[in-house]
């Protein structure tokens, strides 16, 4: 605030100008004038009164500084509403923006709402962002880790049960189950109860290039084995298998395996089981608190109410030929 009150006193008691001034306080001429006006807008005058100290000379000069000009001016959406939104079918930033407009007709126009509505989705912590429909797919995989089982208290001997995983796209609900094996019975077996918990089944079933879902990986036209194609044939559904060597194609449900075994295997590591129906109890558990009750923080709710919001005009139902919901 010293070079303040120096260009004042100059101006005021001397009668420089802007030039003079800039070279005797060492600031640009430009400095000094926004310095003069601010001074002139604050209705300040020369010289300044005890009562002005330094703090009150900066609040008086720079009152608004930090903030934009026009900057948020109107009544801003719930992006992550309009998000959620953008998931059901049928539905674009267009309708979305007759809905707000009719509520706040003083609001964004629509340029501006689509601007600002990408501004805010570039930030979501992706690194490969996909668009998945209500609906639309299905991930699947097995877990990496698996759970101790002890099947003979006698002796102590144990087996490990092998995690299957499932997750929905556009809501990320999830569905896991504990499986002896990864062959194709307990493959098919899971997801036929995966389809029953989420009470209908998707358009595309995306799994990885596993030998129990796919004979032969290829990147244009993969070879899916013909049971899991009858399965999925059945439920009204298509496999679609990623491309060879490429996770990000599945990264929903890889997160998925990576949320599943910190949210359930981290917190099952002190449970001794005897029998996979011990397992999948315990799990049923946890999937419940993790679906039902915990918030996603982009969107602001729970898996199982996006899934409701996303699923519930039917987009999401049991195409099995004869066995509709």
């Amino acid at each position: 605030m010293r070079r303040v009150r120096e260009i004042l006193r100059y101006r005021f008691e001397d009668g420089l100008g802007h030039k003079a001034i800039s070279y005797r306080v060492g600031a640009a001429p430009s400095t000094v004038r926004e310095t003069l006006r601010r001074a002139e807008a604050a209705g300040l005058s020369w010289p300044l009164g005890e009562e002005i100290t330094d703090t009150v000379l900066e609040a008086s000069l720079y009152r608004s500084n930090g903030t934009k000009t026009g900057h948020r001016r109107s009544i801003e959406p719930d992006w992550a509403h309009v998000h959620r939104e953008l998931k059901r079918k049928h539905v674009t930033l267009q309708i979305l923006w007759d809905e707000y407009i009719a509520q706040h007709p003083d609001g964004y126009r629509y340029s501006r709402f689509c601007d600002l509505y990408r501004g805010w989705a570039v930030k979501l912590p992706v690194t490969m962002r996909q668009s998945h429909g209500a609906g639309e797919k299905l991930f699947v995989d097995y877990a990496g880790d698996t759970v101790t089982v002890v099947v003979d208290r006698l002796k102590g001997k144990t087996r490990q049960a092998h995690l299957f995983v499932a997750v929905l796209g556009a809501s990320s609900l999830s569905y896991a189950e504990a499986r002896w094996t990864e062959t194709l019975p307990d493959w098919l077996g899971c997801h036929v109860n995966a389809l029953e918990a989420f009470g209908g089944a998707p358009a595309l079933l995306v799994p990885d290039n596993a030998k129990v879902a796919v004979i032969k990986a290829c990147r244009y036209d993969p070879q899916v084995n013909r049971s899991y194609a009858g399965m999925a044939d059945h439920y009204g559904s298509s496999v679609l298998p990623t491309r060879p060597r490429r996770p990000r194609d599945k990264a929903k449900v890889e997160a998925a395996v990576r949320i599943v075994e910190r949210w359930l295997l981290g917190r099952l590591r002190h449970r001794v089981f005897h029998s996979l129906a011990e397992v999948n109890a315990a799990i049923g558990e946890l999937l419940a608190d993790l679906n039902e009750r915990r918030v996603l923080r982009r969107v602001g709710c729970t898996r199982r109410q996006l899934f409701v919001n996303d699923h519930g005009i039917g987009t999401l139902y049991f195409r099995a030929k004869g066995t509709p919901v």
